[in-house]
């Protein structure tokens, strides 16, 4: 008999999917996050919101009165609020001279070399292939005059000179401080009168046109034109003279003016070549704010005699301005007898100086510019100037 055996099946088992708790889990904790980032931005809005507050109550006030209204309305004047009602007064000492542009180009304060509408600029100086001017060709410093004038400072402490000489026969010199900075004062009306006459051989003016004096042109300091009736013309003969014999103030204004003021004069320094001096005031000058050097005025004094720089015509007028000055008290007393000198002085209450060339009776020609800054006044300063002028006559003419 076929044996048949039943095989056991077992009871088939279920598969049960249990719940993911995972997603459960990240939800409640994305809740949780949620609720706290909430918080910290309410914190966050709560702190910025009172930051501003505090701000436009307590600190802007402060920085519009001091900052914005004197960058923006310089010309305002600040109230004192604070005071009493009966004390309220005007403090006049608050008128603000901020310039925006200085702050932006602090360097421009220390070395500018150029000005263009009152602004102070840094420009570099751009020599012509063929220029105009030219250099004074130095030989070898002459050591023992240098040596005595050396002494001479140290008699003199309070005096800070800059002096340069330079002699004509074979190109020996002195140099002191010659290219550092000082204030022009009166001795900046040389170069305009050089771009006076460099502007007449351009055509743009001639010796006989006029001017009127106005009270506009007036100017206190140096010369009588400040005193003359307003109405009256003058040729700029007449204003070339007085500027220089003079010293007139008011001349120079005048002059200026004529040729499209303080920019024509420093654009006609920077085509010359003259790296550093520079006009930014309006004459006169009290606070020394025109610039110069011993070395750049020499230059400008060297090519007086050069044709390729100034046409006879310009060089006889200059030369007769020059040899009038009325000031004889400073080089022109340490100067032997008979001799000649053309030049310009200049004077204010920190700084006198003068420059000009010297022709002695022998023959002898040379180049002389003594800037001295001194005490406010001081009159130890052209007992200096006088002392080394003669000492320099001495060694260069015997």
């Amino acid at each position: 008999m076929y044996a048949y055996q039943k095989q056991k099946t077992e009871p088939r088992r279920l598969h049960v999917v249990k719940p993911n708790n995972n997603k459960q889990i990240l939800n409640r904790k994305y809740q949780k996050t949620k609720k706290k980032n909430t918080a910290i931005e309410l914190i966050r809005s709560f702190v910025s919101i009172t930051f501003l507050l505090l701000f436009a109550y307590y600190i802007f006030p402060t920085a519009y009165n001091n900052l914005i209204k004197q960058v923006f309305y310089p010309n305002k004047i600040a109230i004192n609020t604070n005071a009493p009602s009966n004390l309220a007064m005007i403090n006049t000492d608050k008128i603000n001279d901020v310039d925006i542009y200085s702050i932006a180009n602090p360097v421009t304060n220390y070395l500018s070399n150029d000005l263009f509408k009152n602004r102070l600029l840094l420009t570099p100086t751009i020599q012509k292939a063929h220029s105009e001017i030219t250099t004074m060709y130095q030989s070898s410093e002459i050591g023992a005059l240098k040596y005595q004038l050396t002494n001479l400072m140290k008699e003199y402490p309070s005096i800070k000179p800059s002096i340069y000489v330079w002699e004509y026969e074979n190109g020996k010199y002195v140099d002191i401080n010659s290219e550092e900075l000082y204030s022009a004062a009166s001795i900046i009306k040389l170069p305009v009168l050089v771009r006076l006459f460099k502007s007449i051989e351009a055509g743009q003016t001639t010796i006989y046109d006029e001017m009127t004096l106005t009270n506009y042109y007036q100017s206190s300091g140096s010369g009588d034109l400040q005193y003359a009736q307003t109405g009256r013309k003058y040729s700029l003969d007449q204003l070339a003279k007085t500027m220089i014999q003079d010293s007139d103030n008011t001349a120079t204004n005048m002059l200026m003016s004529k040729m499209g003021g303080m920019d024509d004069v420093n654009i006609g320094l920077r085509d010359w070549g003259i790296s550093k001096t520079y006009v930014r005031t309006w004459l006169p000058d009290l606070k020394g704010t025109n610039k110069t050097t011993a070395k750049d005025i020499a230059k400008i004094l060297y090519n007086l005699d050069n044709p390729g720089f100034l046409n006879i015509n310009s060089r006889e007028y200059i030369i007769d301005y020059l040899s009038h000055v009325k000031n004889n008290r400073l080089i022109a007393a340490g100067l032997g007898e008979n001799a000649l000198f053309l030049h310009k002085t200049g004077d204010i209450g920190t700084m006198l100086g003068d420059a000009g060339i010297v022709f002695a009776p022998n023959g002898k020609k040379y180049i002389v510019v003594i800037l001295a800054n001194r005490p406010h006044n001081s009159p130890l300063g052209k007992d200096f100037i006088v002392k080394a002028s003669s000492l320099i006559y001495k060694s260069i003419v015997g």
